[in-house]
Protein backbone atom coordinates (compact mmCIF):
# COMPACT_ATOMS: atom_id res chain seq x y z
CA UNK A 1 0.00 0.00 0.00
CA UNK A 2 2.87 2.24 0.84
CA UNK A 3 4.42 1.68 -2.76
CA UNK A 4 0.93 2.85 -4.27
CA UNK A 5 0.53 5.32 -2.63
CA UNK A 6 4.34 6.58 -3.11
CA UNK A 7 3.89 6.03 -6.47
CA UNK A 8 0.46 8.34 -6.83
CA UNK A 9 2.41 11.36 -4.87
CA UNK A 10 5.21 11.06 -7.29
CA UNK A 11 2.86 11.23 -10.28
CA UNK A 12 0.72 14.06 -8.68
CA UNK A 13 4.23 15.64 -8.38
CA UNK A 14 5.15 15.14 -12.00
CA UNK A 15 1.66 16.55 -13.20
CA UNK A 16 2.19 19.53 -11.05
CA UNK A 17 5.12 20.13 -12.45
CA UNK A 18 3.83 19.83 -15.74
CA UNK A 19 0.73 21.98 -15.22
CA UNK A 20 3.00 24.71 -13.57
CA UNK A 21 5.32 25.18 -16.52
CA UNK A 22 2.15 25.02 -19.19
CA UNK A 23 0.71 28.14 -16.92
CA UNK A 24 3.93 29.83 -16.98
CA UNK A 25 5.12 28.79 -20.65
CA UNK A 26 1.34 30.33 -21.76
CA UNK A 27 1.52 33.27 -19.58
CA UNK A 28 4.87 34.41 -21.14
CA UNK A 29 2.71 34.06 -24.52
CA UNK A 30 0.02 35.69 -23.21
CA UNK A 31 2.33 38.83 -22.16
CA UNK A 32 4.23 38.63 -25.86
CA UNK A 33 0.93 38.53 -27.79
CA UNK A 34 -0.81 41.46 -25.28
CA UNK A 35 2.16 43.95 -26.45
CA UNK A 36 1.92 43.43 -30.05
CA UNK A 37 -1.25 43.36 -30.12
CA UNK A 38 -1.96 46.64 -27.90
CA UNK A 39 0.53 48.34 -30.69
CA UNK A 40 -0.91 46.87 -33.56
CA UNK A 41 -4.40 47.98 -32.95
CA UNK A 42 -2.81 51.36 -32.01
CA UNK A 43 -1.65 51.31 -35.69
CA UNK A 44 -3.94 49.81 -37.60
CA UNK A 45 -6.47 52.54 -37.90
CA UNK A 46 -3.67 54.79 -39.44
CA UNK A 47 -0.85 52.82 -41.06
CA UNK A 48 -0.55 53.53 -44.49
CA UNK A 49 -1.19 50.12 -46.14
CA UNK A 50 -2.53 52.16 -49.41
CA UNK A 51 1.50 52.81 -50.12
CA UNK A 52 1.59 48.56 -50.13
CA UNK A 53 -0.84 48.95 -53.54
CA UNK A 54 1.99 50.35 -55.31
CA UNK A 55 3.29 47.72 -57.83
CA UNK A 56 7.06 49.33 -57.05
CA UNK A 57 6.29 48.13 -53.22
CA UNK A 58 4.51 45.00 -53.22
CA UNK A 59 5.70 41.62 -53.69
CA UNK A 60 3.35 39.78 -56.64
CA UNK A 61 1.64 36.40 -55.38
CA UNK A 62 0.23 33.27 -56.80
CA UNK A 63 -2.78 32.40 -54.72
CA UNK A 64 -3.08 28.60 -54.28
CA UNK A 65 -6.32 26.89 -53.66
CA UNK A 66 -6.81 23.30 -53.59
CA UNK A 67 -10.43 21.82 -53.94
CA UNK A 68 -11.66 19.04 -53.99
CA UNK A 69 -15.62 18.31 -54.10
CA UNK A 70 -16.53 21.75 -52.97
CA UNK A 71 -19.01 23.08 -55.03
CA UNK A 72 -20.59 24.29 -52.37
CA UNK A 73 -18.85 27.28 -51.57
CA UNK A 74 -15.67 27.75 -54.14
CA UNK A 75 -17.49 30.16 -56.16
CA UNK A 76 -17.64 32.65 -53.18
CA UNK A 77 -13.94 31.87 -52.06
CA UNK A 78 -13.10 32.75 -55.50
CA UNK A 79 -15.25 36.04 -56.12
CA UNK A 80 -13.43 37.22 -52.21
CA UNK A 81 -10.13 36.20 -53.72
CA UNK A 82 -10.68 38.05 -57.02
CA UNK A 83 -11.94 41.34 -55.38
CA UNK A 84 -8.71 41.64 -52.85
CA UNK A 85 -6.92 45.06 -52.53
CA UNK A 86 -3.20 44.00 -53.72
CA UNK A 87 -1.43 45.43 -56.51
CA UNK A 88 -0.59 41.62 -58.61
CA UNK A 89 -1.54 38.52 -58.11
CA UNK A 90 -2.81 34.92 -59.34
CA UNK A 91 -5.12 32.84 -58.42
CA UNK A 92 -4.76 28.92 -58.99
CA UNK A 93 -7.42 26.87 -58.65
CA UNK A 94 -6.48 22.87 -58.43
CA UNK A 95 -9.08 20.81 -59.02
CA UNK A 96 -8.13 17.84 -57.74
CA UNK A 97 -9.95 15.38 -58.88
CA UNK A 98 -13.66 16.38 -57.92
CA UNK A 99 -16.04 13.87 -58.05
CA UNK A 100 -19.02 16.61 -58.11
CA UNK A 101 -19.64 19.65 -59.86
CA UNK A 102 -16.60 21.83 -58.52
CA UNK A 103 -15.27 21.74 -61.94
CA UNK A 104 -18.60 22.08 -63.95
CA UNK A 105 -19.50 25.34 -61.58
CA UNK A 106 -16.06 27.27 -62.01
CA UNK A 107 -16.34 27.06 -65.75
CA UNK A 108 -20.01 28.12 -66.27
CA UNK A 109 -19.26 30.88 -63.44
CA UNK A 110 -16.47 32.35 -64.70
CA UNK A 111 -16.55 31.25 -68.55
CA UNK A 112 -13.28 29.40 -68.33
CA UNK A 113 -11.60 27.83 -71.78
CA UNK A 114 -9.03 25.93 -72.26
CA UNK A 115 -5.41 27.25 -72.87
CA UNK A 116 -1.84 25.57 -73.26
CA UNK A 117 0.51 26.88 -70.83
CA UNK A 118 4.16 25.61 -69.83
CA UNK A 119 4.85 24.06 -66.74
CA UNK A 120 8.20 23.50 -64.85
CA UNK A 121 7.49 20.57 -62.74
CA UNK A 122 10.33 21.60 -59.94
CA UNK A 123 8.16 19.21 -57.76
CA UNK A 124 6.62 15.72 -57.56
CA UNK A 125 3.00 15.64 -58.38
CA UNK A 126 -0.02 13.91 -60.19
CA UNK A 127 -0.66 14.66 -64.33
CA UNK A 128 -2.41 17.61 -65.07
CA UNK A 129 -5.44 17.03 -67.72
CA UNK A 130 -6.21 20.20 -68.80
CA UNK A 131 -5.55 24.19 -67.72
CA UNK A 132 -8.66 26.76 -67.88
CA UNK A 133 -8.11 30.33 -67.90
CA UNK A 134 -10.71 32.80 -67.42
CA UNK A 135 -11.34 35.49 -70.47
CA UNK A 136 -13.13 38.46 -68.17
CA UNK A 137 -10.22 37.41 -64.86
CA UNK A 138 -6.81 37.13 -66.51
CA UNK A 139 -5.64 36.30 -63.45
CA UNK A 140 -7.33 33.12 -62.56
CA UNK A 141 -6.45 29.96 -63.65
CA UNK A 142 -7.66 26.51 -63.05
CA UNK A 143 -5.85 23.43 -63.04
CA UNK A 144 -7.75 20.33 -63.26
CA UNK A 145 -5.91 17.44 -62.61
CA UNK A 146 -5.68 13.78 -61.23
CA UNK A 147 -6.71 13.16 -57.25
CA UNK A 148 -3.32 12.83 -55.21
CA UNK A 149 -4.42 14.98 -51.89
CA UNK A 150 -4.20 18.34 -50.51
CA UNK A 151 -0.58 18.52 -50.81
CA UNK A 152 -0.23 17.13 -54.30
CA UNK A 153 -2.45 19.46 -55.59
CA UNK A 154 -0.37 22.33 -53.83
CA UNK A 155 2.97 20.99 -55.06
CA UNK A 156 1.15 21.27 -59.04
CA UNK A 157 0.37 25.07 -58.03
CA UNK A 158 3.85 25.68 -56.92
CA UNK A 159 5.15 24.07 -60.41
CA UNK A 160 2.24 26.45 -61.90
CA UNK A 161 3.06 29.82 -60.03
CA UNK A 162 4.42 32.26 -61.90
CA UNK A 163 5.31 34.75 -59.25
CA UNK A 164 7.74 34.59 -56.26
CA UNK A 165 5.75 34.13 -52.93
CA UNK A 166 2.74 31.43 -52.88
CA UNK A 167 -0.23 31.90 -50.58
CA UNK A 168 -2.19 28.70 -49.60
CA UNK A 169 -6.29 28.99 -49.00
CA UNK A 170 -8.36 26.72 -48.34
CA UNK A 171 -11.37 26.31 -50.89
CA UNK A 172 -13.46 27.09 -48.18
CA UNK A 173 -12.14 30.08 -47.40
CA UNK A 174 -13.39 33.48 -47.50
CA UNK A 175 -11.04 36.80 -46.92
CA UNK A 176 -11.31 40.38 -46.22
CA UNK A 177 -9.94 42.54 -48.71
CA UNK A 178 -7.06 44.17 -46.78
CA UNK A 179 -5.98 40.45 -45.41
CA UNK A 180 -3.11 40.39 -48.13
CA UNK A 181 -2.05 44.18 -47.73
CA UNK A 182 -1.42 42.98 -43.96
CA UNK A 183 0.44 39.51 -44.52
CA UNK A 184 2.36 40.76 -46.84
CA UNK A 185 3.52 43.76 -45.04
CA UNK A 186 6.43 41.74 -42.66
CA UNK A 187 7.89 40.10 -45.77
CA UNK A 188 8.20 43.44 -47.69
CA UNK A 189 9.47 45.37 -45.02
CA UNK A 190 12.22 42.85 -44.41
CA UNK A 191 13.97 42.31 -47.30
CA UNK A 192 13.68 38.81 -47.44
CA UNK A 193 14.16 38.07 -43.91
CA UNK A 194 10.59 36.75 -43.52
CA UNK A 195 10.65 33.58 -45.62
CA UNK A 196 6.91 33.08 -44.54
CA UNK A 197 3.85 34.90 -42.82
CA UNK A 198 0.76 33.25 -41.50
CA UNK A 199 -2.67 35.06 -40.79
CA UNK A 200 -5.52 34.86 -38.12
CA UNK A 201 -7.77 32.37 -39.31
CA UNK A 202 -11.80 32.90 -37.82
CA UNK A 203 -14.98 30.75 -37.72
CA UNK A 204 -17.38 32.42 -40.09
CA UNK A 205 -20.57 30.66 -38.73
CA UNK A 206 -22.29 33.42 -37.91
CA UNK A 207 -21.36 35.59 -40.25
CA UNK A 208 -23.26 37.28 -42.82
CA UNK A 209 -21.27 36.76 -46.29
CA UNK A 210 -22.74 38.22 -49.43
CA UNK A 211 -20.72 37.90 -52.91
CA UNK A 212 -18.03 36.72 -51.21
CA UNK A 213 -17.65 39.73 -48.62
CA UNK A 214 -18.11 39.82 -45.56
CA UNK A 215 -20.18 42.67 -44.66
CA UNK A 216 -21.61 41.40 -40.80
CA UNK A 217 -19.43 39.63 -38.29
CA UNK A 218 -21.38 37.83 -36.14
CA UNK A 219 -21.58 34.51 -33.34
CA UNK A 220 -23.22 31.20 -34.20
CA UNK A 221 -25.71 30.50 -31.04
CA UNK A 222 -24.17 26.49 -31.77
CA UNK A 223 -22.46 25.92 -28.36
CA UNK A 224 -19.63 23.76 -30.64
CA UNK A 225 -19.22 26.07 -32.45
CA UNK A 226 -18.68 28.74 -29.80
CA UNK A 227 -16.12 26.65 -28.53
CA UNK A 228 -14.53 26.21 -31.71
CA UNK A 229 -14.36 30.17 -32.07
CA UNK A 230 -12.84 30.62 -28.47
CA UNK A 231 -9.74 28.06 -29.41
CA UNK A 232 -9.32 29.63 -32.58
CA UNK A 233 -9.17 33.42 -30.76
CA UNK A 234 -6.50 31.43 -28.24
CA UNK A 235 -4.41 29.37 -30.78
CA UNK A 236 -3.86 32.69 -33.15
CA UNK A 237 -4.31 35.04 -31.16
CA UNK A 238 -2.53 33.86 -28.07
CA UNK A 239 -0.25 30.76 -29.24
CA UNK A 240 0.91 31.36 -32.96
CA UNK A 241 1.66 35.49 -32.12
CA UNK A 242 3.03 35.14 -28.90
CA UNK A 243 5.86 32.41 -30.62
CA UNK A 244 6.26 34.18 -33.40
CA UNK A 245 7.80 37.08 -31.57
CA UNK A 246 10.49 34.57 -31.00
CA UNK A 247 10.88 33.18 -34.44
CA UNK A 248 9.58 29.65 -32.34
CA UNK A 249 6.68 29.05 -34.96
CA UNK A 250 6.39 25.94 -35.80
CA UNK A 251 2.83 25.62 -37.83
CA UNK A 252 1.65 28.22 -40.75
CA UNK A 253 -2.06 27.20 -41.24
CA UNK A 254 -2.80 26.03 -44.20
CA UNK A 255 -5.80 27.99 -44.60
CA UNK A 256 -3.81 31.35 -44.93
CA UNK A 257 -0.25 31.20 -44.89
CA UNK A 258 2.48 33.27 -47.69
CA UNK A 259 5.54 31.37 -47.84
CA UNK A 260 8.62 32.01 -50.47
CA UNK A 261 8.50 29.89 -53.65
CA UNK A 262 12.04 29.67 -53.86
CA UNK A 263 12.53 27.95 -50.08
CA UNK A 264 9.66 25.88 -50.50
CA UNK A 265 10.85 24.55 -53.88
CA UNK A 266 14.36 24.07 -51.72
CA UNK A 267 12.54 22.50 -49.00
CA UNK A 268 11.18 19.55 -50.98
CA UNK A 269 7.69 21.00 -51.16
CA UNK A 270 4.70 20.12 -49.67
CA UNK A 271 4.81 15.90 -48.12
CA UNK A 272 1.77 13.39 -48.12
CA UNK A 273 1.06 13.92 -44.24
CA UNK A 274 -1.97 14.68 -41.67
CA UNK A 275 0.06 17.74 -41.09
CA UNK A 276 1.80 19.00 -44.23
CA UNK A 277 1.79 22.89 -42.92
CA UNK A 278 3.03 22.22 -39.93
CA UNK A 279 5.99 19.69 -41.51
CA UNK A 280 6.67 22.30 -44.35
CA UNK A 281 7.63 24.77 -41.62
CA UNK A 282 9.50 22.22 -39.62
CA UNK A 283 11.66 21.98 -42.86
CA UNK A 284 11.90 25.35 -43.39
CA UNK A 285 13.25 26.15 -39.99
CA UNK A 286 15.99 23.20 -40.08
CA UNK A 287 17.25 24.56 -43.80
CA UNK A 288 17.67 28.12 -42.76
CA UNK A 289 19.63 26.42 -39.86
CA UNK A 290 21.40 24.34 -42.48
CA UNK A 291 22.47 27.28 -44.66
CA UNK A 292 23.34 29.35 -41.84
CA UNK A 293 20.27 32.50 -43.03
CA UNK A 294 18.58 34.05 -40.30
CA UNK A 295 15.47 33.54 -41.58
CA UNK A 296 12.15 34.48 -39.91
CA UNK A 297 8.82 32.73 -39.90
CA UNK A 298 5.96 34.54 -38.16
CA UNK A 299 2.41 35.39 -37.66
CA UNK A 300 1.00 38.08 -38.20
CA UNK A 301 -2.62 39.35 -37.29
CA UNK A 302 -4.24 39.69 -40.42
CA UNK A 303 -7.68 37.97 -40.99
Amino acid sequence: MGLWQALVSVIGQAVLVYMTGVVVFYTFLLAASFIYLRRTRRLDDWEPYEELLDASYAKPVSILVPAYNEEAGIIGSIRSLLSIEYPQYEVIVINDGSTDRTLERLIQHFGLRPVYRVIRHQLAAKEIKTIYQSPSYPQLLVLDKENGGKADALNAGINAACYPYICSIDGDSVLERRAFLKVMKPIIESDGDVIASGGSIRIANGCRIERGDIVKVGLSRRPLVIMQTIEYLRAFLLGRLGLSRHNLLLIVSGAFGVFSKQWVIEAGGYADTAGEDMELVVRLHRLAREKNEPKKIISHFAP
